[in-house]
């Protein structure tokens, strides 16, 4: 975690962390919460693929 303590003070702030898997995370709560209750449990899992096939489209540019 304290890797960006090997680069030059001077590049500290320019220096940012990323993390996927969380975002992506995110971003299926955030959806989940907006719909409320699914109907089964394949309605949830098209939901999490339509958002997987999104991070994959935006990662394919």
């Amino acid at each position: 975690m304290l890797v960006y303590m090997a680069f030059p003070p001077q590049h500290w702030t320019k220096l940012h962390s990323t993390n996927p898997i969380e975002r992506f995370n995110g971003e299926i709560k955030r959806r989940t919460e907006v719909v409320g209750i699914f109907a089964n449990e394949d309605a949830i899992i098209r939901l999490i693929g339509a958002i997987l096939l999104e991070r994959n489209d935006e990662w394919a540019v």
